[in-house]
């Protein structure tokens, strides 16, 4: 009997502290509530979205349309009554800015079709437009550049392509399920496989895409047709370009439906005749620029402290970055008008960064964290990495929120099953301890700071990113306004907390390795 009551005594000595840790976390009901009657009953959700797809179009990184929108979210955010709002430049972007103006193909022989592309960016333009035969390729070696010496200038160059359409019978959108999401949460000590992806085959293929562009620039190739895209939309991409360069061949991306009926009609020794017509312009724009603006904390002790909340306002410049990403921007520009809605005085200061230049390598967040965190040089750091509090990021589509990635912070566990507790029933009650990538959060978590990604359910993501159908329809309204309550209340939370959110071990200390 004394030895049951012994080993009852160990465990409430080991599992009561978890337990009054995991209760302790003070979490402000009333402000949960008034935060949901806003975001439910007075949403501006729809407002922003036509804003900010319809309204401002296509963000390309250092495009002039980008420049534009820059402007009009400033003063977005200085309508909506933020401080300190401003356009930052952070890093030196050496492709300058680029904006597509026009761009025409059809194919006018054995019969008449137009067919949808979108130019490849940073490309060149054609000199008008251009009327002759398709020119198929077939470059697997560099013994291979001998036989088309002399024999492709002017010409319509159509690049070969092995990829086939295969009919797939998933849903193309969907939710997660429980079973996926309890699959997400399950800790795991094995490595996450990448598949059959092999990255140093990876580029020894981009290395000879290259030197096959310069063989096509060489010979005077008056224009390169490619394979990008399926269900006749064109996906969007760009080439590696640095301002001041002689301009590439104009570069058009076909969907497999036009391109691959160009291919076989060549193949079975089929004239096709094309007509092409591409203006893009260059401009000299040097800077990643993000957007900012702030409410000011209002406590002495903890004004200066930040916690930050972003997206990336850069897109690809085929559709109007609905999904990838103004939907992101959406939701944080929607939580700070909650909080301005609702007259919040934070403690600590809350800024929302729209980023610049995310799609070309994180630039936008990098720049931020070079600039106001850490010495890019050094390493040293700077007064803002002591006073940053955490980031909370969106960049997974337009879907719910379902959960959040902890990047391996276990400390902020009990943190995030306080804040996630009132949302339980609106479908969020996932914490995974596991890491995500791929988006701006990873500019600031290998710092140790505490930077956050939510699990979102994907919809059609897939299908639509990157492409000409990445539009205001592929926004679920309904989503978006759950996120931006959600994301309210998470900031809310941190700005009103007695400490910072536990930072992860850094381990730098201010030294290069």
């Amino acid at each position: 009997m004394k030895t049951k009551s012994l080993l009852i005594s160990i465990l409430l000595f080991l599992f009561i502290p978890l337990f009054l840790n995991a209760q302790s976390e003070f979490v402000d009901l009333e402000m949960v509530y008034k935060i949901k009657q806003e975001g439910k009953s007075n949403s501006k959700i729809e407002d922003l979205s036509f804003w900010m797809t319809d309204f401002v179009g296509p963000r390309l990184t250092a495009s002039k349309g980008k420049l534009e929108a820059n402007k009009w979210v400033k003063e977005r955010m200085e309508s909506m009554g933020l401080q300190n709002v401003k356009i930052d430049e952070v890093r030196d972007f050496d492709r300058g800015g680029w904006d597509n103006k026009r761009t025409y193909i059809a194919m006018t022989k054995p019969y008449y079709v137009n067919f949808t592309a979108s130019p490849k960016a940073w490309t060149g333009s054609t000199h008008g437009e251009i009327n002759g035969n398709a020119v198929l390729i077939d470059i697997t070696s560099e013994k291979d550049f001998e036989k088309y010496k002399g024999k492709i200038r002017d010409q319509i160059v159509v690049m070969p392509s092995s990829q086939t359409y295969e009919v797939d019978f998933e849903p193309l959108a969907s939710r997660y399920t429980e079973d996926e999401l309890t699959e997400i949460e399950n800790e795991s000590l094995s490595r996450r496989s990448r598949g059959n992806f092999n990255y140093a085959d990876y580029l020894k293929r981009r290395q000879f895409r290259n030197k096959i562009s310069e063989f096509l620039k060489t010979e005077g190739a008056a224009v390169i047709l490619n394979r990008s895209g399926e269900f006749n939309v064109p996906r969007s991409n760009g080439v590696r370009y640095k301002s001041g360069d002689e301009e590439p061949i104009a570069e058009l991306n076909l969907p497999i439906e036009a391109h691959a009926r160009i291919v076989r009609l060549l193949k079975h020794k089929i004239e096709v005749s094309l007509e092409v017509d591409i203006q893009n312009e260059f401009s000299k724009n040097p800077k990643v620029t993000n957007v900012m603006g702030e409410i000011v904390g209002v406590d002495q002790d903890l004004k200066d402290e930040v916690v930050l909340i972003g997206a990336h306002w850069d897109s690809w410049h085929g559709g109007t970055g609905a999904a990838d990403n103004a939907s992101g921007c959406i939701v944080m520009m929607e939580a700070m008008r909650i909080l301005k809605a609702l007259d919040v005085k934070p403690r600590r200061t809350i800024r929302i960064a729209l980023w610049g230049g995310e799609e070309q390598g994180l630039h936008g967040s990098r720049g931020y964290v070079e600039k106001y965190l850490r010495n890019p040089k050094n390493y040293k750091l700077k007064p803002g990495f002591e006073n940053f509090d955490v980031y909370f990021n969106m960049d997974n589509g337009t879907g719910k929120f379902r959960g959040i990635y902890l990047q391996q912070n276990e400390m902020v566990r009990p943190i995030f099953e306080a804040w996630m507790k009132p949302f339980n029933s609106m479908g969020m009650k996932t914490i995974a301890i596991r890491n995500t990538g791929g988006t701006d959060h990873q500019s600031f978590d290998p710092l140790g700071l505490p930077a956050f990604q939510f699990i979102q359910d994907e919809i059609e993501y897939g299908r639509g990113y990157h492409t000409n159908m990445d539009t205001y329809e592929r926004l679920i309204m309904d989503d978006l306004k759950h996120n931006a309550i959600v994301i309210a209340s998470y900031v809310y939370n941190a700005s009103m907390r007695d400490e910072k959110l536990p930072r992860k071990p850094y381990s730098w200390k201010g030294k290069k390795k």
